[in-house]
């Protein structure tokens, strides 16, 4: 949750209504010191009337990656079988999780949001984001041999097995390239893709998180072309 205060209300209710018609579950709301706005405030007011809110505050993150796992960590500490991630600000749409806990309900291991797949959509998000999601999917897929429709995509859901694993993994991606570097770590896993529709809020990708991708999809690529096994 970094500077969602203009979309928070709408945000909430979605994910309110999927609360509800999943029939119990807890959100996890990292924030950290890239929010400016009144994100936190609202975030603890709201876990104040709704226990199944919770708000966490982790100034220590110093990157998207950090919020990403210290919101695994939260959910994996307190027992939860079933863990998803999604963005905020209604970049992935709440009424679509029941969709992840369906497919994990059904013994996948991983599964994983696609907008290329039939079913998904990625038309409202900016040109240049769409040509860097199916391109990086394209290359991704050839340099390391993986299979699957969408490998940029954050809307992801894991076994509390798995998440145990990528908590002690050490991972090499400081940027958007997490993603990436998760469907490549557990292409051996039993997962499933399932079609997701994705709103992007902004154009804007900075270089520093283009060169880390580049950086670490030449270092794996490498591993690949010398026989290393990189698993989860």
């Amino acid at each position: 949750m970094a500077n969602e205060e203009h979309d928070f209300a709408p945000f909430i209710k979605a994910l309110t209504e999927a609360l509800d018609e999943a029939e119990g579950g807890c959100v996890y709301l990292v924030v950290d010191n890239a929010s400016q706005d009144d994100t936190l405030k609202l975030c603890n007011t709201l876990s104040a009337t709704d226990t199944r809110f919770v708000t966490v505050w982790a100034p220590e993150n110093k990157n998207v990656v950090d919020a990403y796992l210290r919101g695994y960590r939260e959910a994996y500490e307190k027992g939860h079988q079933s863990i998803i991630e999604m963005d905020a600000g209604l970049s992935h749409d709440p009424a679509q999780l029941q969709k992840f806990l369906d497919k994990l309900a059904a013994g996948y291991e991983c599964v994983f949001g696609s907008r290329n797949m039939l079913g998904g959509s990625n038309a409202e998000s900016p040109l240049r984001r769409r040509l860097l999601s199916r391109g990086g999917t394209f290359l991704a897929n050839i340099l390391l041999g993986t299979e699957l429709t969408d490998m940029t995509s954050g809307y992801q859901g894991f076994t509390r097995k798995v998440v145990e694993q990528i908590l002690g993994h050490k991972l090499r991606s400081r940027a958007h390239f997490y993603q990436t570097e998760l469907r490549y770590l557990l292409r051996n896993r039993k997962w499933i893709e399932v079609p997701i529709h994705y709103r992007a809020p902004s154009p804007r990708i900075s270089c520093k998180a283009v060169r880390n991708a580049l950086a670490c999809l030449i270092y794996y690529t490498g591993r690949r072309i010398r026989g290393k096994k990189d698993n989860i």
